[in-house]
């Protein structure tokens, strides 16, 4: 249940990010779920393998390298569904970052009492 509400968070903030930045295009809020879920499973199957691969490089860059792999997922997803249209990467690189920071505010709104 969890997953659900947090996948339709996502989906929120892809579509208000998209009414933000005018690189970013979603034609509708079901293409902004399928967006959500398509990003999650990118994160949780895509992105380790890429950091691993790019360890080095992020070593060096002190962690930097990986705003560039979220980047990357967000132009991967832009690949993979249709009616969501990515203008670049550093338009790419500019959502990744915004959506990480609305993400971040919206799951905290779901904090867990113990």
């Amino acid at each position: 249940m969890k997953f659900i509400t947090k996948l339709l968070l996502t989906a929120f903030a892809v579509l208000v990010l998209s009414n933000l930045l005018s690189g970013i295009v979603v034609d509708n809020y079901v293409t902004a779920v399928i967006i959500a879920f398509v990003i999650a499973v990118l994160n949780m199957f895509v992105r380790p393998i890429l950091i691993v691969l790019t360890l080095p490089v992020t070593i060096l860059t002190l962690g930097l390298f990986l705003l560039a792999i979220n980047a990357f997922i967000i132009l991967m997803a832009g690949k993979l569904v249709t009616g969501f249209y990515v203008n670049g990467f550093f338009t790419a690189l500019i959502f990744s970052v915004l959506l990480s920071i609305f993400r971040s505010v919206l799951f905290g709104l779901l904090k867990e009492e113990k």
